[in-house]
């Protein structure tokens, strides 16, 4: 049995990749990846701390969690082909649609 804290280290990585990925990478389509990789690092302290503390809780949350980023990458995809469509880029650094 692997103890709580390795899934704890692991889930810290994948969401400090996640984050790095947002703030660095310059496509969309990759920064709505960084952002499944850390609901997924989420997902996996949840179920984490539901095995350590043998209760079902955290798989229910990410249940939940997954259902939400199932409609976050529906809707985001949708808005990714639309701003290609309209800007032919996918560059997050030109989009100005709601600046002054």
């Amino acid at each position: 049995m692997v103890p709580l804290p390795y899934y704890l280290l692991l889930s810290a990585a994948l969401f400090a990749i996640g984050v790095l990925g947002v703030l660095v990478r310059r496509n969309l389509i990759v920064v709505l990846m960084s952002i499944e990789l850390m609901l997924n690092a989420v997902n996996l302290t949840f179920v984490a701390f539901a095995r350590f503390h043998g209760s079902m809780d955290g798989q229910v949350i990410v249940f939940f969690v997954m259902a939400v980023a199932a409609a976050e990458a529906v809707v985001g995809l949708a808005i990714v082909i639309a701003v290609f469509r309209h800007r032919q880029s996918l560059d997050p650094q030109e989009m100005q649609l709601l600046k002054w």
